[in-house]
């Protein structure tokens, strides 16, 4: 009876466990770091290494980092600082921000007072020139001002209420930017294949919606899904990724040149899954900690149509999935995910819903308190 009544005890103590969010980024030198898988967070290296049977990525686990528990946990990369700056990344201080100083390998928390803004429910980037939060929350558009910040300092950063946004309440944003202006995917009323825009420079949304069209005629899907800006090694993002909410393509558009690629769709099929980019690679964080990735390379067109996704294995070997991913072609093995479809014309983190966030490990409460309940009932 006292096995059973350890047993109960294990159980009733795990289904307090919370879900964890992990979320990936990139620093300046184009190394991966992933925080959060099993409660760690590792240098997985630049993209030359990741394949590698005899590698591991690199424990940099530190102090004061978030638990990486929030509902709607997002990482963010300041390029100008070298930080890593992470949204909701604990469950605890939902509003503050914590500060990865990618150089340093130290963390820091930075207070913030949120005036309306809501960390459990938004959609946001981060400007490159200016280091300030663009973040869609409640139907309005708020900013916050990172200064040059890669640690925290004593003064609480203020959220503020910048405007009203143009969409319905119920609007999920899917947002991506490039050259200084934020893009707004998927909106109500705008048409297939178009995007609202807001000139951050000017702090207006442009009155009217910006086509981005297939060379083949077709468009870029009127869905949900998740966007991310691919960086440059200097200078403002000029292209963005979208990965509908099924899977089926990436859609890589050029701002500049108004171009569309429509490359190969993630393997694994999960509309839970997170993205970030760098200046040559797409990579997947799917909700059960798996990791991979598509490489890139801007202005080529045949070598990113021909390009498939295949496994951060370096990352896999310190912290496997926690189970089978959900993969339209069995698991990963370097094979290409979906149609990368024949059109293309020559044309960041991303947060996903924040019923939708991500889960390494998840452990379901509900369930095993049921369980313990039973085998209790048992004992008596």
């Amino acid at each position: 009876m006292s096995q059973l009544l350890t047993i109960v005890s294990l159980l009733l103590s795990a289904s307090t466990a919370v879900v964890s969010t992990p979320c990936v980024a990139f620093d300046i030198n184009w190394n991966l770091l992933a925080f959060g898988l099993d409660g760690k967070d590792y240098n997985a290296g630049t993209q030359d290494t990741w394949a590698g049977n005899n590698n591991k990525a690199t424990d940099i686990t530190g102090s004061g980092r978030p638990s990486f528990d929030g509902a709607n946990t997002t990482c963010y990369l300041s390029q100008y600082t070298n930080a890593i700056y992470v949204l909701n990344g604990d469950s605890q201080n939902p509003s503050s921000i914590y500060i990865y100083d990618a150089t340093a390998n130290s963390w820091t928390t930075q207070a913030t007072t949120t005036n309306g803004f809501n960390p459990a429910a938004f959609d946001a980037i981060l400007d490159h020139d200016t280091n300030v939060f663009y973040a869609l929350s409640g139907g309005n558009l708020f900013s916050l001002d990172m200064g040059l910040l890669k640690a925290a300092n004593s003064t609480p950063l203020a959220w503020t209420n910048d405007k009203a946004a143009p969409y319905p309440a119920d609007y999920e944003p899917v947002m991506a930017l490039a050259e200084n202006h934020v893009h707004f995917l998927d909106v109500p009323g705008v048409a297939a294949g178009s995007a609202d825009i807001f000139v951050i420079h000017y702090s207006y949304f442009q009155p009217q919606p910006q086509p981005y069209p297939l060379t083949n005629g077709s468009t870029l899907p009127a869905t949900y899904g998740q966007a991310t800006s691919f960086f440059q090694n200097t200078g403002v993002q000029q292209e963005f990724a979208f990965i509908p909410e099924d899977s089926s393509a990436v859609y890589v558009i050029n701002v500049d040149s108004n171009n569309t690629q429509v490359l190969a769709g993630p393997t694994i099929k999960d509309p839970k899954a997170t993205y970030f980019a760098s200046v040559d690679t797409l990579v997947q964080l799917s909700s059960n900690g798996a990791v991979s990735y598509l490489p890139y390379q801007q202005g080529n067109t045949a070598a990113n149509t021909a390009a498939s996704w295949a496994t951060v294995s370096v990352l896999a070997t310190v912290a496997p999935p926690s189970s089978p991913s959900n993969s339209s072609n069995g698991p990963l093995n370097g094979t290409s995910g979906g149609s990368s479809g024949n059109s293309s014309s020559t044309g960041s983190g991303s947060s996903g819903k924040s019923s939708d966030a991500p889960s390494s490990r998840v452990i379901h409460a509900s369930v095993l308190a049921a369980l313990a309940m039973g085998a209790l009932a048992l004992v008596l």
